[in-house]
């Protein structure tokens, strides 16, 4: 079969498609004939080296994607063959509290992603996809879409007239405004761009706020709330916008850290979060049993993920250097086969 790998070093150049042995299916598991490959900034950051440094090499990357089931182990239910799944972030996170043990079967690093012709997963550890889904929306939702659920809905717990603020018009914070807009909360996006700030509009978004042009966002979110403060902030610029984030939200609220894009250390006044009882909650993705309840909810709705553009299985460098250069909005996916 034919996969991308991270061959020697880190570097997007260092990039390759190579030839693997299949390998065989073993008691509890099926093997996955993989359709399409949803690119996530952690990837980026995990061929870059920037992720975890002393990541054993080579590696095949990617966290997320959809596949269809083409053969089972025994013990596996025949019914399982046919069926459209998608491989869980973490392997063997099926339910309750993460622990370290379960985070060090995340794919794409530490484990072998998705980026490949075909992958073999415990049975335990996929979840059937909404019919309604095409290839390309249903490969965004292992990764960008559970993080974004797991902060509006399940940590948040984000009700109907909230307010909830997003930062920038990437994956998650797409996913994120979607399922706060499903919750029936009012949301505020946040961009450089005046042209996505326009479609998120378009989207759902109740206000927006080019952060270029207003650098002091929280000052704005306040005036847009009268003075309140949004119910949750889901922050995903990390040390660069988390002082903002804290000047945004209100007594009491929320703020989901999920994303380091603007950064990992920077100077911080943490005062604030004592004096108004700010919560901050780290978010890594989810368990099984959340990505199969936000499924649930998008095949009620009819959600659709935002897709930005598919690229072919030979042009995932492309892919990765519109993700490098903040050209999308929404999920950027690779169409396999």
């Amino acid at each position: 079969m034919k996969a991308w790998r991270i061959e020697g070093e880190f570097g997007l150049e260092r990039l390759r498609q190579v030839e693997m042995a299949s390998v065989p299916v073993a008691r509890g598991q099926v093997r996955l004939k993989m359709r399409a490959v949803g690119l996530n900034y952690r990837d980026l950051m995990m061929i870059q080296g920037r992720y975890n440094p002393r990541q054993p090499l080579p590696l095949v990357p990617c966290s997320d994607g959809v596949g269809e089931v083409v053969e089972v182990g025994p013990e596996v239910d025949g019914a399982w063959l046919g069926r459209r799944v998608s491989p869980i972030f973490a392997q063997g996170w099926q339910s309750g509290e993460p622990t370290r043990e379960k985070l060090r079967t995340t794919l794409g690093g530490p484990l072998a992603g998705t980026l490949r012709e075909e992958m073999v997963c415990d049975v335990s550890s996929v979840v059937a996809v909404p019919d309604h889904l095409s290839d390309a929306e249903a490969a965004s939702l292992g990764c960008a879409g559970v993080t974004a659920w797991h902060a509006v809905v399940e940590q948040g717990n984000v009700g109907a007239g909230d307010v909830v603020v997003c930062l920038g018009t990437g994956g998650v914070s797409v996913f994120a405004m979607q399922f706060a807009t499903m919750m029936g909360a009012e949301v505020i996006m946040t961009s450089s761009s005046d042209a996505k700030l326009a479609r998120v509009r378009e989207l759902g978004a109740a206000h927006v706020i080019n952060y270029r042009q207003e650098p002091q966002w929280g000052r704005a979110v306040k005036a847009l709330t009268g003075g309140r403060g949004a119910d949750l902030v889901v922050e995903v610029g990390g040390a660069g916008t988390l002082q903002e984030s804290i000047g945004a939200v209100r007594v009491g609220g929320t703020i989901a850290l999920i994303g380091v894009l603007a950064g990992g250390m920077q100077p911080l006044n943490v005062v604030p979060v004592l004096m108004q009882n700010i919560r901050v909650q780290g978010v890594l993705v989810g368990s099984g049993e959340m990505f199969e309840r936000m499924n649930r909810a998008i095949g009620a709705h009819r959600m659709r993920p935002v897709i930005d553009r598919v690229v072919g299985f030979d042009d995932v460098v492309s892919g990765f250097e519109a993700m490098r250069e903040g050209a999308h909005l929404g999920k950027i996916c690779v169409e396999v086969s």
